[in-house]
């Protein structure tokens, strides 16, 4: 027996003239009373007509129908049904807007790297502002209710740096599932606890996460951990097109580093792998063996701000000869830009550091010595071109084919710098032509040692990675898609290259203030939350965040 068919829903329509008629109004699809507030679930003439004549039958005596004096009535009860129903919807709309400010302030908090506990002190300072500057404001009390209800503490502000951080790794996420092709860098170091931290960055040049290595570091391990993140988060690593690290071995390892490991996983496509080009710049000085002159430069600034006396007298010399700089400033190996700028200051202080050194009858003969003071200026002058080259490489933004070009203008200039020295020329040497000028035997200097040197640096930079090619779809008429995707896929891997781990040093920089002695105690998952929106580029969704919580004012 076949079944009936299924009736059709009837849709009712609320019609203009039955305001005026019955009293009614619609109101998000409810019919509602503008007398009683009562609802009708059904647009239905009968519906309305029925309820106005059962609950307010003299209404039609006060008021006749289709007369003037109804049609006024009709439009008061209307406005004034508007005013009510703002009265509801106006706490609302401002405890949405103070969540979603405390989302924003929490954002800036992180930011700026600073504790969950400173949304209080924020709050503060908002007290204070509205007091002070408010204060003659016919609407103060408003102003200052309306930040006071601004949810600031430290267990909301950390509430609202965990959701920050989540959607904003979907944003992420959502890229690296949208892209063609990505690749990563990857760089491993260590926090304020000692605890191993491992930063990852995505071709869009930004944050990825940091994997937490709580016992050792060694290339299965930094693997292991690699893997499961790209598992659990569904990351598409078949469009995987290159691996930038900074050449330690538990990362190039033969068999057992994390890329020989990712090589031998089936989930992993073909990928490029190379040394950070900025480590590789960075080890290109050390061929330069000019230990001899380094270990007195440090020595002697060691041993002046060393003890806090010396300190102090060296610089009330510095006053009283009134130098052109006031202090000596510390050499740090870990830094790459310090070595070039402990020794310009050295130079430039050197007759006040001689003068100091006199008065505490402490002799250095190298000071004095010709051969010893031309190594100086000399190695003055290339660790400075070697800082400037490091600083062109470092930054956002900065693509393989930008360092590539950085480093063969380099080696460009390092011929030149070559036959000026071989001529004796010293325009590009500034501080060795200060050496000269100042040393009594003029035969102890020797370009020709010295242009030794540039030659070792010229045959150690390191080599081209790749060529490049640039911008290939500036051109539509040149180059299409449809008509070259060989080349264009090729074009789209090249650029999705990383040259260096800057992102990932720059974070580290970054999780140092984060995760300092006094935030020790801070969980790996809230480092996690507050590096990522220190360092990352994409905006939250704050008004989305807003709506999907319960809004409640501060209390």
């Amino acid at each position: 027996m076949a079944e009936a068919p299924a009736k059709k829903a009837i849709t009712y329509h609320f019609h203009p003239e039955w305001e005026e008629e019955f009293i009614f109004t619609l109101v998000k699809d409810k019919c509602v009373c503008m007398l009683c507030h009562q609802t009708q679930a059904l647009s239905k003439r009968g519906n309305l007509e029925r309820h106005h004549n059962t609950n307010h039958p003299k209404f039609k005596d006060i008021f006749p129908p289709k007369s003037a004096i109804r049609a006024k009535r009709v439009l008061e009860l209307k406005s004034g049904l508007k005013v009510q129903q703002s009265l509801f919807v106006k706490p609302v709309n401002r405890l949405k807007a103070a969540t979603e400010a405390s989302f924003r302030v929490s954002h800036l908090l992180a930011k700026h790297k600073k504790p969950f506990t400173d949304g209080e002190l924020m709050k503060e300072a908002m007290a204070i502002v509205a007091n002070t500057v408010f204060n003659d404001f016919k609407n103060k009390d408003d102003i200052k209710a309306a930040l006071s209800s601004v949810p600031l503490g430290p267990a909301t502000v950390t509430r609202r740096v965990e959701s920050l951080s989540e959607d904003v790794d979907q944003q992420v996420l959502r890229d690296l599932a949208r892209c063609e092709y990505f690749s990563v860098q990857l760089d491993e170091s260590l926090d304020v606890t000692d605890t191993a931290q491992l930063i990852d960055s995505t071709t869009k040049e930004d944050f990825l996460t940091v994997l937490h290595l709580k016992d050792r570091t060694r290339g299965e391990d930094i693997f292991k951990e690699f893997k499961k993140y790209v598992q659990d988060n569904k990351v598409p690593i078949i469009k995987l097109v290159a691996i930038t690290t900074d050449g330690a071995p538990a990362m190039h390892g033969v068999r057992l580093g994390f890329v020989a490991l990712c090589r031998n996983d089936s989930a992993f496509p073909e990928f490029m792998t190379y040394h950070c080009v900025i480590h590789q710049q960075a080890l290109v000085g050390k061929v330069l063996d000019f230990s001899h002159v380094m270990s007195l430069v440090v020595k002697l600034i060691n041993s002046i701000r060393a003890k806090a006396l010396q300190h102090h007298l060296f610089k009330a010399l510095m006053d009283e000869l009134d130098a052109s700089y006031g202090d000596l400033i510390l050499h740090a190996d870990v830094r790459w830009l310090s070595r070039g700028k402990v020794l310009q200051r050295f130079v430039d202080l050197l007759p006040n550091i001689k003068t100091f050194l006199s008065t505490r009858n402490e002799v250095h003969e190298e000071l004095s010595n010709g051969a010893w003071l031309l190594d100086l200026g000399f190695m003055t002058d290339i660790t400075a071109k070697l800082n400037a080259l490091n600083t062109e490489l470092q930054g956002k933004n900065r693509h393989l084919s930008h360092m590539i070009s950085a480093v063969n203008a380099f080696k460009a200039k390092l011929c030149v710098w070559t036959t000026h020295l071989n001529s004796r020329k010293l325009t590009h040497f500034p501080n060795l032509e200060k050496m000269t000028q100042a040393i009594q035997d003029k035969d102890a200097f020797h370009p020709d040692q010295y242009c030794a040197h540039l030659d070792k640096v010229a045959a150690d930079i390191m080599e081209d990675i790749t060529t490049f090619v640039s911008n290939p779809f500036q051109s539509t008429d040149v180059m299409k898609r449809e008509k070259f995707p060989l080349l264009t896929a090729c074009a789209l891997k090249l650029s999705a290259y990383f040259g260096s781990t800057y992102l990932c040093e720059m974070a580290f920089s970054q999780m140092k203030i984060i995760k300092s002695k006094y935030r020790s105690c801070l969980t790996d998952v809230h480092l996690t939350d507050c590096l990522r929106l220190a360092v990352c580029s994409y905006e939250p969704n704050y008004k989305e965040l807003a709506d999907t919580i319960l809004s409640q004012p501060s209390h």
